[in-house]
């Protein structure tokens, strides 16, 4: 199976190893990787904050990139989100012929990917401790990813998987929410963290590297006895 891996902002810039991760469990499973040096940005930035001209400028060359991808594996439902939902929006006024066409249909989170199309859910991962789940706005909203992480993260030789309080809830980092609007994201972030320590979690894990930096970042600043971690640096056994 050829696919073509989309890397987010977030996962480039900050962690290169969780998409580095990505590959070797996507390479484990059988698929022929690809990678275009020449992709940037989905967009989704600009779209959030009203720039809707210049978001269809970094769209458009989004969908000249992966024109000819069958598959297109993204490492957070954030930015898939964004390509599957919102592209359509972008370029609604170019219709009957929308340029987004078709590449809605292409593009999969990458646990989605895992269990929906490749079918394998055991990638011989291990990690010793407790675990919960943040399912982020993102994934269980825009993406209906719910199902998906979880049974790969039971799959996890060493890992117990327990479910904390308002598991579905904002982590408070929303893009440009936690810098306008600190104080309130601060709050969202220390909920999201109490839950997951009261259900005596060692990690929180998610979809969505902009929501464990927002929780990772108030995790060393309080010094708490958890840490935020990726699925695909899960899956990848680091």
């Amino acid at each position: 199976m050829h696919i073509h891996i989309f890397i987010p902002c977030f996962i480039d810039q900050i962690y290169p190893q969780t998409g580095m991760n990505m590959v070797h469990v996507l390479e484990k499973a059988g698929c022929k990787v690809h990678y275009n040096p020449n992709q940037t940005c989905c967009g989704q930035v600009a779209f959030n904050s009203g720039f809707w001209d210049e978001a269809r400028v970094v769209a458009k060359k989004f969908i000249d990139d992966f024109r000819d991808a069958e598959y297109i594996v993204c490492p957070s439902a954030s930015c898939t989100g964004m390509v599957r939902n919102y592209y359509r929006d972008l370029f609604e006024d170019t219709q009957p012929k929308n340029p987004a066409d078709g590449l809605t249909k292409r593009i999969y989170e990458f646990t989605e990917f895992l269990v929906k199309i490749v079918k394998v859910i055991d990638y011989g991962a291990e990690l010793n401790g407790i675990a919960t789940y943040h399912d982020s706005c993102s994934a269980l909203r825009e993406c209906q990813i719910k199902v998906e992480p979880r049974l790969l993260l039971e799959k996890v030789k060493g890992l117990q998987l327990v479910e904390m309080k308002n598991n579905d809830e904002c982590c408070g980092f929303g893009g440009t929410f936690s810098i306008k609007f600190e104080p309130i994201s601060v709050v969202m972030a220390k909920q999201k963290v109490e839950n997951a320590l009261a259900a005596n979690a060692n990690y929180i894990i998610s979809t969505d590297a902009s929501c464990l930096m927002n929780l990772e970042g108030y995790i060393r600043k309080q010094k708490l006895p958890i840490k935020a971690l990726h699925i695909a640096d899960v899956l990848a056994g680091c």
